[in-house]
């Protein structure tokens, strides 16, 4: 699994400061219960700079993260939510939980099959018998019908200026985005600016496809759903969020 957010992630608070993780992670928390009531332990893939994960600890859960970038995972621990950094296609963790959670599409940045497999090899290994395994991604009927477009969008404190544009490339043969990224960085107090550029490779899944990978690696699926609305995918929904089940 490559890195993605090397200067990127210096400004993700930032940049998602307007992202509701409250209601997402009470959703989270819900699609928990439903499936398995009770449940109090949690292992997040990809738990970056631990924003929702703090929300779930303070709820009750006992969470741990594993985050693949070390500025992030950082971040995360001065603020008081434990993890530590690692891949989630290869990290060894001797403790079993509940739930494996991996929000906000980083299964979509695993690229290659390889990886895929070897991640959801790895939540199934880290779970309990009949744990439960949720994750969001891009939908593919979603991605072909609607079709990316590229966007710009501003966000500023009392120190610094970003100005964040994404433009992306469909790869039609391999069902992955490349969202490239232009960000602009003004400096407030020195006004001066600084730019960069990364690529993000995003892959977009259908139901076929995660059905055939869940059963591959040990699970069954539960259910796929519009995250956070819980209604059906279709042509209109970009993130479909799915529970599956470890199976005996």
């Amino acid at each position: 699994m490559s890195s993605n957010f090397n200067i990127y992630s210096k400004y993700y608070n930032l940049l998602y400061a307007d992202k509701d993780y409250n209601s997402e992670a009470k959703y989270i928390s819900e699609c928990i219960q439903a499936e398995l009531p009770g449940a109090k332990s949690i292992l997040e893939f990809g738990s970056g700079t631990g924003t929702c994960g703090l929300i779930l600890k303070n709820m009750g859960y006992d969470i741990f993260g594993v985050e693949l970038s070390s500025h992030m995972t950082e971040q995360a621990l001065a603020n008081g939510f434990p993890c530590r950094q690692g891949d989630i296609t290869s990290f060894e963790i001797n403790n079993k939980f509940d739930c494996v959670i991996s929000l906000f599409h980083v299964i979509s940045y695993l690229s290659d099959n390889s990886s895929l497999e070897k991640a959801f090899m790895n939540a199934a290994n880290c779970l309990n018998t009949d744990g439960l395994f949720i994750f969001d991604v891009w939908y593919s009927p979603a991605v072909y019908s609607q079709k990316p477009e590229s966007r710009i969008k501003h966000v500023e404190n009392e120190e610094i200026k970003v100005i964040r544009i994404a433009e992306p490339i469909m790869r039609l043969n391999e069902n992955i985005v490349d969202v490239k990224y232009t960000v602009l960085v003004k400096d407030k107090i020195g006004n001066k600016w600084e730019e960069f550029t990364e690529v993000h490779p995003m892959r977009h899944f259908s139901l076929p496809e995660i059905s055939l990978l869940a059963k591959h690696t040990g699970f069954d699926i539960i259910k796929a759903e519009e995250f956070l609305t819980r209604e059906k995918p279709s042509a209109k929904t970009w993130g479909v969020n799915f529970i599956l089940r470890k199976n005996g």
